[in-house]
């Protein structure tokens, strides 16, 4: 439940419209709902601005589809990362009207009711938000997987995104073509795997937030994506912000709560 949907209750029980019962009866799994194979928080969009997320990775389709069904019956928009293409048949069959994006590996399903319904504050909060956008950042073409989760959850928290793609250090003049779309960036996302030189790059050359995400892509001493987080940690270029490894869904959402701050 939203921050805003909470004031439109209290709002209605003020004025006589909703009776105290009725409201404790919406009010009763606020915090969270066991669902038999999860708990719920309902609650974490009043906390950080966003719904839970769905980790799509170890779960059956059933209890994916159990827990989008808890989350859509709130009227919350609902996000599944890491969902690959066997379950998603079962899931996207549940809800039709939900997306699957393959190359993401991610499910969005769209239940929150339109900005008609939000506060004042809350609608110039998300304009603001939005009017700044998010660079996503590709090394290579096989980096991709990941830059694309990234892109997804970034556009489902309501975020403009610009994605280049294919600009490793390898072929350093692809990436300065590029230059003036990194400045006009609030915040660069910078997706790369083998050494992960990529970042110190970006953050060498601007002044926004840069969050580095390093790859499993590499030959047998990337070590699955060890070197490229070493070498992002090591990072001559100040202030780089690391994630784990292929985890283009922290980024984005790392992303999002600097946008937020910047925001309020």
């Amino acid at each position: 439940m939203k921050e805003s949907e909470i004031r439109a209750l209290l709002d209605a029980v003020r004025e006589g419209r909703v009776d105290v019962g009725e409201a404790m009866t919406r009010l009763r799994d606020l915090p969270f709902e066991d669902a038999g194979v999860a708990m719920i928080d309902h609650h974490r969009s009043l906390r950080q601005g966003a719904a839970e997320v769905v980790f799509g990775e170890g779960k059956t389709a059933e209890q994916i589809s159990t827990i989008i069904e808890r989350l859509a019956a709130r009227g919350t928009d609902v996000l599944v990362t890491r969902l690959d293409e066997a379950k998603s048949a079962a899931v996207t069959a549940a809800f039709p009207d939900g997306v699957y994006h393959a190359d993401a590996r991610t499910f969005t399903l769209r239940r929150a009711s339109d900005d008609a319904s939000h506060d004042t504050a809350s609608r110039e909060a998300a304009a603001r938000e939005a009017s700044r956008h998010v660079a996503v950042v590709c090394a290579g073409t096989s980096d991709l997987p990941v830059a694309r989760e990234a892109v997804e959850t970034l556009r489902f928290l309501g975020h403009e995104v610009d994605a280049i793609v294919d600009v490793g250090v390898a072929g350093l003049h692809r990436l300065l073509a590029h230059r003036e779309r990194l400045h006009d960036a609030a915040v660069v996302i910078v997706v790369a795997g083998m050494e992960g030189a990529l970042p110190s790059v970006v953050g060498g050359l601007l002044g926004s937030p840069v969050i580095a995400v390093p790859t499993s892509v590499g030959y047998g001493a990337a070590f699955g994506g060890i070197a490229a987080l070493l070498g992002m940690l090591n990072s001559c270029a100040a202030g780089v912000t690391v994630v784990n490894i292929d985890n283009g869904f922290g980024a984005a959402f790392a992303a999002h709560r600097i946008l937020r701050g910047d925001a309020d």
